[in-house]
């Protein structure tokens, strides 16, 4: 039974990884959202929620990059600390690049979130540690990897041009939004992945779970800098 729940996890890992690939353009932002976030005018609240709520659920990247953040994280207080210090980096940078009207290139920046995938799998099969003789600071390398998926939530909505009139509720909103969807697909993850860890297959498909992330964000980074390079 364990080595079946594994083989079903690596499955859904590599749905995940599949759908990375396809949801590139769009990055979770469908032609309803986008046809609002362009017409709306004002503070709405609610709907900002909704749609910031739904781009971290349908974000497979920022997904992806947690996944392997929490991978080794045994302790509910050591999670929380984690996610917590992803969570100040990405908002600081959603607002801040939001209402400063902060432009970077949408490429570059998911190439980054691509490569902080890579990072963190490379990490937990301790590489690091081999290559250089010691481990890189984790929480600083969470805290700054969620600084640039933050500039990458903001690249996203500053397409739609907002209007100034509601701005800063909305953008709260939408941040709220967030955190509520990465609320609520982290406590699906860490029920499966609590369950799994019962089974002696955690650690021994750990490597090929870590590699299989890896390969997720090569694919983000190279499909991300292709896409630089022909635009």
């Amino acid at each position: 039974m364990s080595r079946s729940l594994a083989t079903a996890v690596m499955a859904l890992l590599t749905l995940l990884c599949l759908l990375t690939s396809w949801s590139i353009a769009a990055h979770g932002v469908d032609e309803t959202t986008g046809q609002f976030l362009t017409v709306n005018q004002g503070v709405a609240i609610v709907p900002f929620i909704y749609i910031g709520a739904k781009h971290m659920v349908t974000g497979y990247d920022h997904l992806l990059f947690l996944v392997g953040v929490i991978f080794f994280l045994f302790r509910g207080k050591d999670v929380l600390l984690y996610v917590s210090l992803f969570t100040v980096g990405h908002s600081i940078t959603l607002l801040f690049g939001v209402l400063n009207e902060v432009q970077l290139n949408a490429y570059l920046i998911d190439a980054i979130i691509g490569f902080s995938i890579v990072y963190k799998g490379f990490d937990n099969l301790g590489g690091f540690r081999r290559m250089l003789g010691y481990q890189p600071n984790t929480k600083l390398a969470v805290i700054i990897f969620g600084l640039f998926h933050g500039f990458g939530l903001a690249t996203k909505i500053q397409e739609f041009h907002l209007p100034q009139q509601g701005l800063v509720s909305n953008i709260l909103a939408f941040n709220l939004g967030v955190e509520i969807g990465q609320f609520l697909v982290l406590a699906v993850v860490l029920i499966g992945m609590s369950f799994w860890r019962r089974h002696r297959s955690y650690l021994t498909f750990s490597v090929a779970t870590n590699t299989l992330l890896m390969s997720c964000g090569l694919m983000l980074v190279g499909f991300q800098l292709t896409g630089y390079l022909l635009n």
